[in-house]
């Protein structure tokens, strides 16, 4: 891995399927894969770890709470038209949690992946 590469963890509750729908509604690529524990995909600079309740991530802590998929941290992916992206995604049946907003720096929408980890697209406004 390159030293500009980022690094985020995602818990996930089946691999297999974070992976499918990373790659075929993202274009993330595949780079390595140990279902069902763990799998990382890769998008420009970003890698993303996906890991299982069977991972060393997905181990319970010392007070017995085990790591969970969901909150509200999420990935932040620029795209060029939102909409279109929306109606696509969409369109392959791709659920969302909520309509798109617009502000003073652009307009974002957060997309739900299988686990129920959010995935922010952005459109940055026009200048």
């Amino acid at each position: 891995m390159s030293k500009d590469t980022v690094n985020v963890r995602y818990m996930v509750e089946d691999v297999e399927a974070a992976v499918e729908w990373y790659t075929r509604h993202l274009g993330f690529s595949l780079l390595s894969n140990y279902v069902p524990a763990f799998a990382d995909v890769k998008r420009g600079s970003l890698r993303l770890l996906l890991s299982g309740p069977k991972s060393s991530a997905g181990r319970p802590m010392p007070d017995g709470e085990r790591p969970q998929p969901g909150g509200w941290n999420r990935i932040h992916l620029i795209v060029e038209d939102l909409p279109a992206e929306v109606e696509r995604l969409r369109a392959e049946g791709v659920h969302f949690r909520n309509d798109i907003v617009t502000g003073p720096g652009g307009s974002q929408i957060l997309m739900i992946d299988p686990s129920g980890n959010l995935v922010e697209l952005f459109e940055p406004a026009r200048k």
